[in-house]
């Protein structure tokens, strides 16, 4: 563990465990199914291949032995085989099975299935990536700049223009992946653009049964939407004219416009499981993709409980960069999910875009909210229409104010404006529900927990969505005035909004419980009304009685700022072929800016100030400086084992990561402060506090002869001293360390935040610097 986590960790790890036993499936109870982790080296000699040794370590464990010549029966109940990023299977077990599997020659980690939800342009002229910028870095054309980006979601909808192969040469000769066809997709649903398409289903069906092939279709055809919208976020080729009924309109671009796609589908309507996502990095990594964008995710696990940690931990091994979203639970602290170093963990930030709308009470009052809508139901202007709230002044929620499923009577809301609050229920599912009700709007108001933040939605009635402040106003005239009216109005779409970025409040939050040493999320980026490609065969709401069918669809959540990092990376990777994702990571972080348009400190959303690297990690991503960050910081494998080894994983736990039963820790690292990241978080377990001190490696990736100076926040808990102050560089790729000593002054009860600066007057390499103080026990 790490030498600040454990007090902090306690409390969310007991939860973890209470609801893990509370999971547990009874003695005697059906089969499910498990990830089996192998040392691929211990195969006996006795087996020619690996399959073969996985089929007869199930049968060895099998509650029930056939008669006779069963290997059949044996190798059925095995789900996938897996062998690039990650050695095993997945096998339906029972409880008694995976207890005996755990302790079964050559087996490393028994896991079991887990299931992860989805975390669900302007953007690149927002990002300054102009497309001069962008066809400048693919300008070269040489076939090893090719990059492709594989994307873990719901599948892909190949007709949209988004994914047009125009101007795009072969498929790169190294690709080894496929397209695979099913119902409604065949080899011609690719083309030079989307390279690859799979599908995994496999741990699905062997958890849930069958899938109803007549509602859901058993091929890459996106039928969901966000597969779609998150590929081509990273890579989608520009669209002229693009919209939302009009909203947004302009050219739509992912990141990476020139960068190909892979599509693997892991996300059916019960959820994504972890077996085949497992299996589609494995079969990603093995096809050649150079980024990984992932948008789920699903909880925290401890490092070697987690598997997409464990595949990612091999995808990295093998050259590839694996952005993941951080997940939907902010603004509570301590709500991240995909907290491994070797990911980069990505949160939410709005755009200097907005999508006004207007509540125009009764006594003359203006309320300045947001709202897609775009029906012919239209409210006039000049009239005005009843107002109606009814929830009461309780602070325990009513399921009417809540405006959820058979909670609202025709006879009390009919032709009316209803205020609902936000929660329980989907945003634009309430709006159905008062549509039903024939009300004739809705406004819908924020709570206490999502502030004064403002998500855009393609409601299915007039409707706006206000801020906490402007929703009290609402609800208290509501209630005050004797014959309370309101309407509606929209104003379409609005550029250079101000301030922005701002994190938005439902993007997840540090700390890091597993590791307070190691800062998370590590970068932001727009993850707040973002246009892109739509499925042909979802609505925009995505509710079933909505009918409307769109091209492009305006989506908020984490889900659509990871597919931005990992098209940025995508870009860095075109332009720097050799770096490792180490690099890349570094580069996005230590270019990542901590200001927005105002020139003030980064916002949150959900309370009005100044953000935190709790909540924006290094900051906002700047693309144009990650290209060319001047230093940045490398981790090899070796580097991220002996973090491993500094959280005391056993041998056998370290194994799920080393893969070989010969590697072993060197103790080169005292704390898991000393991994070379690009992010400082130093946590001071006793007190009174000896001085900390970590060391960092930089490596020159600027100009060959330069001289960077450094700068560094005055604490006031701490003194600060940087050896050397002065990094002097005479060669291109050259390495140097610095050692930062932190000395208590006075212990603060909540962390400090501050940065770590190297500056040769053109470059600014930025390390947020964290100072935690555990309370004493």
């Amino acid at each position: 563990m790490g030498s600040g986590g454990v007090r902090w960790k306690a409390l969310p790890l007991c939860l973890a465990l209470v609801a893990l036993q509370a999971c547990l499936p009874a003695r005697g109870a059906a089969p499910k199914t498990y990830i089996v982790q192998m040392a691929a080296s211990e195969m006996p000699s006795s087996f020619d291949f690996h399959h073969e040794w996985y089929a007869s370590t199930v049968k060895s464990v099998s509650s029930v032995q056939l008669e006779g010549d069963a290997d059949d029966h044996y190798a059925a109940r095995i789900v996938y085989n897996y062998e690039t990023a990650f050695h095993g299977f997945a096998a339906k077990l029972d409880e008694d099975e995976a207890e005996r599997m755990a302790e079964a020659d050559g087996v490393v980690a028994v896991l079991p299935e887990t299931v992860l939800q989805l975390h669900t342009t302007r953007s690149p002229d927002f990002l300054g990536i102009s497309p001069e910028i962008s066809d400048s870095i693919w300008s070269a054309g040489l076939a090893d700049h090719d990059v492709v980006v594989g994307v873990l979601d719901t599948g892909i909808w190949p007709e949209s223009p988004s994914f047009s192969d125009k101007g795009l040469g072969p498929v790169p000769a190294r690709w080894k992946g496929l397209c695979q066809t099913g119902r409604g997709f065949t080899v011609a649903s690719c083309n030079r653009k989307i390279i690859g398409a799979r599908i995994f289903y496999n741990g699905y069906e062997a958890s849930s049964g069958p899938i109803n092939e007549t509602a859901e279709l058993k091929s890459p055809r996106d039928q969901d939407g966000h597969g779609t919208h998150t590929a081509a976020t990273a890579a989608g080729a520009p669209v002229p004219d693009a919209s939302l009924f009009g909203y947004a309109s302009g050219v739509a671009r992912g990141m990476a416009p020139r960068a190909r796609v892979a599509a693997y589908k892991v996300c059916w309507t019960g959820g994504c499981f972890s077996s085949d996502i497992l299996a589609a990095v494995d079969r990603a990594v093995a096809d050649g993709v150079d980024v990984l964008s992932i948008s789920l995710g699903g909880g925290s696990s401890p490092y070697f409980r987690d598997s997409l940690a464990i595949a990612s931990f091999g995808a990295m091994q093998m050259g590839v960069f694996v952005a993941c979203s951080g997940g939907n639970g902010g603004p509570d602290p301590i709500s991240l999910t995909n907290l491994s170093p070797w990911i980069t963990t990505v949160g939410a930030s709005t755009m200097d875009r907005d999508f006004p709308a207007t509540v125009t009470l009764g006594n003359g009052a203006n309320l300045t909210g947001v709202s897609l809508y775009k029906g012919r139901r239209g409210l006039s202007s000049k009239e005005q229409y009843p107002l109606v709230y009814m929830g009461g002044n309780s602070s325990i929620p009513d399921p009417r104010s809540l405006c959820l499923e058979g909670t609202l009577q025709p006879h009390e809301v009919a032709g009316k404006i209803v205020i609902c609050d936000r929660g329980i229920s989907p945003r634009v599912q309430k709006g159905q529900v008062v549509k039903n009700a024939g009300a004739a709007g809705m406004i819908l108001a924020n709570t206490p927990a999502n502030g004064e933040e403002l998500v855009a939605d393609s409601h299915l009635l007039p409707a706006v969505a206000v801020g906490q402040s402007e929703g009290i106003a609402a609800k208290k005239y509501s209630k005050t005035a004797p014959k309370p009216t309101a309407t509606l109005s929209f104003d379409g779409t609005k550029l250079g909004i101000r301030p922005s970025p701002v994190v938005a409040a439902f993007s997840s939050r540090g700390p890091n419980f597993l590791t307070l040493e190691i800062l998370k999320p590590d970068v932001i980026a727009p993850g707040v009304n973002i246009l892109a490609a739509w499925s042909g065969d979802a609505s925009p709401s995505s509710l079933s009685s909505d009918r409307r069918r769109v091209g492009f669809n305006i989506l908020s959540g984490t889900s659509m700022s990871c597919p931005h990092v990992a098209g940025v990376a995508a870009l860095i990777k075109a332009s720097h072929p050799d770096w490792s994702p180490a690099k890349i990571k570094s580069a996005l972080m230590t270019t990542a800016y901590v200001h927005d348009n105002t020139y003030r400190s980064l916002k949150d959303a959900a309370t009005g100030k100044a953000s935190t690297p709790f909540d924006h990690g290094a900051g906002h991503i700047h693309p144009l400086r990650a290209l060319n960050p001047g230093l940045v910081y490398d981790i090899g494998q070796d580097d991220y084992l002996e973090f491993l080894c500094v959280e005391n994983l056993t041998p056998l736990q370290l194994r799920s990561f080393t893969k070989n039963s010969s590697k072993t820790c060197k103790h080169t690292f005292s704390s898991p402060g000393d991994l070379n990241y690009p992010a400082i978080s130093a946590v001071f377990a006793e007190q009174p506090s000896a001085a900390l001190t970590v060391r960092r490696t930089v490596t020159n990736v600027g100009p060959p002869s330069s001289t960077y100076h450094v700068k560094v926040t005055e604490f006031k808990g701490a003194d600060i001293v940087v050896e050397p102050s002065t990094l002097h560089f005479t060669s291109s790729n050259q390495k140097l360390t610095y050692k930062v000593t932190m000395t208590t002054k006075a212990a603060q009860k909540t962390p400090e935040f501050g940065a770590l600066s190297w500056s040769d007057g053109v470059h600014i390499v930025r390390s947020p610097l964290v100072l935690t103080w555990l309370p004493p026990m």
